[in-house]
């Protein structure tokens, strides 16, 4: 049967609307492949690390009585600070007046330590304790930094103790940060190595996952509750 022209006319539309629907579906597969490689082929880029990731403090490692005097050959500064108790010494005899303490070391409190000796304390049973001997406003104290049994000594100064100036080890802080750390200040913003350095270290709550963590600071008599989000102080609460 022929077909009519009107007939005809129509058809050739619709193959002709086909082969245009087909040929742009074509063009897009093409395209998105293309910028999907595109894409693929760009260069990852890396997040950068925080800078405090990157400090590697210097440790003096000492392991018995002649290595720790190391520590009298440059000042050093308190890690973990309102955590370690010194008492007075008498340079004279020789002696730690174990039963009377003077205080608790400051954080980053600076110090020039002038010896290093070991002593028994009352009721040790023979485990002496290791001492660094040191000045403070002219008045000679000493601190435990480690023990010993049976001739071999465990010293954990480098738990205790920078060697280094922590304001060159950190000096990528502003100085406004350091300015709070120097004043024993806690700012908002400030991340939790920071509060450390300036009010000594805190206790967790709880498990410490997602996002926010709250910490609570002793604070050496002034405690403080710090709540971070993303490593960054956004709530400072004093007396709890």
């Amino acid at each position: 049967m022929a077909m009519d022209p009107e007939s005809r006319k129509k058809i050739q539309i619709f193959l002709l609307l086909a082969i245009v629907v087909a040929g742009g579906r074509a063009a897009y597969v093409v395209y998105s492949r293309y910028q999907d490689r595109k894409e693929a082929e760009k260069p990852k880029q890396e997040v950068a690390l925080n800078a405090d990731y990157y400090v590697r403090p210097r440790k003096l490692r000492p392991y018995d009585l002649k290595s720790a005097q190391e520590l009298t050959k440059q000042p050093v500064w308190v890690k973990v600070g309102y955590s370690s108790t010194y008492y007075p010494y008498s340079p004279a005899r020789r002696k730690t007046d174990f039963g009377h303490e003077a205080g608790t070391l400051a954080p980053l409190q600076k110090l020039q330590i002038t010896d290093v000796g070991a002593e028994l304390p009352p009721n040790s049973k023979g485990s002496p304790q290791v001492l660094a001997r040191f000045e403070l406003e002219g008045k000679p104290y000493a601190v435990p930094i480690g023990a010993g049994k049976s001739g071999d000594y465990k010293i954990y100064s480098d738990d205790m103790f920078f060697v280094e100036d922590p304001h060159e080890l950190y000096k990528h802080w502003l100085a406004d940060i350091w300015q709070a750390i120097d004043s024993h200040e806690v700012r908002k913003g400030m991340n939790e190595l920071q509060a450390d350095c300036a009010v000594g270290l805190g206790l967790l709550e709880g498990s410490g996952m997602g996002e926010e963590r709250v910490l609570h600071y002793a604070n050496g008599g002034a405690p403080l509750t710090i709540t971070y989000r993303k490593g960054k102080a956004i709530e400072i609460k004093k007396g709890e």
